[in-house]
């Protein structure tokens, strides 16, 4: 079928993380779908609850124990669909930008550290805050990809506070107000009936934020992410390890001239022409060397 060949090309290019998260998301709002109408039709939809166990993450240590996968499935799971419409829309608005300005790898790490953060941030509070433990003890779950895409939407907010989407019925609006009502959002949702959901998305919020600001300090928090990634491809496709030899000092050749067309980091003068542009414009009108400059100081 095309569907399979499309879903298979789609994972077997190394560039195309963006698209293969969405897919995930997708795939598995899929057979929890099909799998409930089957159920329901066979007349064994009572046991449904027990296959969406195996995806959402309990709330309760001990169920946590025997589920112990959930701490990431749970972040591409979804049983409605505008609660799937809502976390795709944003991970494919957002998720764009951070794969342009810091490549797939770390748009994948930032999904998944965002979803952990959440997921931990959610187990703790529930656990350890008097008010919450009755929700742990009736085995409240957490389930969709909210806490991993608040991940990305902050880092994009952080990396590029000045970008502008243009927003129905608002026009053009600052990524960093988006962010600022999402964070407001979570938190009046811990008071208003979903404080799993809130706390959970402030976990990834906080995330994102740090994500972007080691990563200017030119620390990688994803690096662990990408080393277990590519332990497993490794280990699937028989690929060996890359070594990296070193030449001796006495071997090592002269050290290259820099030449005079070398990038410079820009100045914030010029940053704040480009970000000028951005918002009257778009990110569309930069052009290629306006990127990289944009680029070059988000790395400062």
């Amino acid at each position: 079928m095309s569907i399979v060949n499309d879903i298979r090309t789609a994972f077997s290019r190394r560039d195309n993380a963006l698209n293969q998260l969405l897919l995930i998301n997708v795939l598995v709002f899929v057979f929890l779908v099909l799998t409930k109408a089957v159920m329901h039709l066979s007349g064994t939809v009572a046991y449904y609850p027990n296959v969406l166990r195996q995806f959402e993450l309990p709330s309760d240590m001990p169920s946590l124990l025997r589920h112990p996968w959930t701490l990431l499935t749970y972040a591409f799971t979804h049983e409605g669909p505008f609660h799937i419409l809502f976390n795709l829309l944003n991970l494919y608005w957002f998720g764009a930008l951070i794969r342009e300005y810091l490549g797939d790898r770390r748009l994948v790490s930032l999904y998944i550290l965002g979803a952990l953060a959440g997921a931990t941030l959610f187990l703790l509070a529930f656990n350890l805050i008097p008010t919450l433990r009755p929700y742990a003890a009736a085995g409240v779950p957490l389930l969709g990809a909210s806490a991993a895409v608040t991940a990305i939407i902050m880092a994009a907010a952080t990396l590029l506070p000045d970008y502008t989407f243009m927003l129905f019925l608002l026009g053009a609006v600052r990524i960093k107000y988006i962010a600022a009502v999402v964070i407001l959002l979570s938190v009046l949702a811990i008071n208003q009936g979903n404080p799993g959901g809130g706390i959970a998305h402030i976990g990834g919020a906080l995330v994102g934020f740090l994500f972007v600001k080691q990563l200017q300090a030119g620390r990688d928090l994803g690096r662990p992410v990408q080393a277990v990634g590519d332990f497993f491809v490794r280990l699937v496709t028989g690929r060996p390890n890359l070594r990296v030899t070193h030449r001796s000092a006495s071997a090592a050749p002269a050290a290259p001239v820099v030449k005079k067309g070398a990038p410079t980091l820009p100045g914030q003068d010029e940053i704040d022409l480009i970000l000028d542009k951005i918002s009257h414009s778009g990110y569309e009108s930069l052009s290629k060397e306006e990127k990289q400059k944009l680029f070059r100081a988000s790395q400062k």
